[in-house]
Formats: C-alpha cells, structure tokens, sequence
C-alpha cells in the first residue's frame, strides 16, 4: 500500500470514528462519542463525547436512556483532594450554552451505564438517548472502544455502583 493510499485510509477512518449525531435539526451534536467497561464481564460502563450547542438557544442536558443498562445517569468526578475523586450523579443536568460546548470524558462528567445487560464489546455500537430540555430526546449511536486511552484524567473505579 502507498503511502498516499495509507493516508487517504487513514483519514476515511478517523472520519468515520469521529462522526457527529445531530439533535433533529436542532444544532446541537454530540461528537467523537464513545463508550467503555473496565473488564469485558463489568457490571458498569461510562459514555463520553464531546456536546456542541449551533443553536442561539442555552440548552441542559438533564438525562439520558439506554437499553444496554439497567440505569443511566449523568455523573462528574469530584476532587476530594489527596488524588481522591469521587464520582457522583449530576444534579441539574450539564448547561449547554448557546455556540458553546461541554466536553464529558473520562475523570470528569460522563454518561454512567449502571447494571449492564451486556457486555461492551469492542467494536460493538450501542444507542444512547441524550434528553435536553429544551431539543427534547436524541438518539445516538455511540461505538465501543475499550482500547481508547484517556487524554485527561483517569476514569474512576465504577464498581461501588448498585445495578438496580
């Protein structure tokens, strides 16, 4: 393979990992969203992505739904310092303001999947419904990658999660 064709192959690939899933015309998009378990037999997993607001409007992400978990919440990682974090759900939702974006990854706010009913494996693509106040429900198709590294911080200890 050239080194033409390996980059154009490359490229292809970075686009399709990094699609964005729009929210019904609404301008607001979830972008590079993935999704990960500790160990492949994990009772809990966590989704992140990067939020964007197009819209002229302030938006809240207050909730989010999934068929792969028995419960779903939005979650943040708070310092109790020492190098201690806690993981705790977000009250409220995450505000989104208008032309403005909110990144959830690992060691800060994320979708937390509690009581899987499967595994997440790699590869596998799950669907995720984000509910914003005001765009209302979107579904997004989020792939598994249980081999991505985080960029920021770590990704907490989920196993003092229930499942019901």
């Amino acid at each position: 393979m050239s080194v033409t064709s390996k980059f154009l192959a490359a490229a292809a690939a970075t686009l399709m990992l990094s699609g964005a899933a729009f929210a019904d015309g609404m301008g607001l998009m979830a972008k590079d969203a993935y999704a990960r378990a500790a160990t492949p037999n994990a009772k809990a997993g966590a989704a992140f992505m990067m939020l964007m607001n197009h819209t002229d409007q302030d938006d809240r992400l207050i909730a989010a739904k999934s068929d792969v978990a028995k419960k779903v919440e939005l979650h943040t990682h708070i310092d109790q310092g020492e190098g201690v974090m806690k993981m705790t759900e977000i009250e409220g939702g995450i505000a989104i303001a208008a032309g403005e974006m909110h990144m959830m990854q690992r060691g800060g706010d994320h979708v937390m999947l509690m009581g899987l009913n499967q595994s997440l494996i790699q590869g596998d693509t799950i669907k995720v419904t984000l509910v914003f106040e005001n765009a209302g429900e979107v579904e997004i198709e989020v792939p598994v990658d249980n081999e991505r590294k985080a960029k920021h911080g770590g990704h907490g200890d989920h196993s003092g999660h229930s499942s019901d």
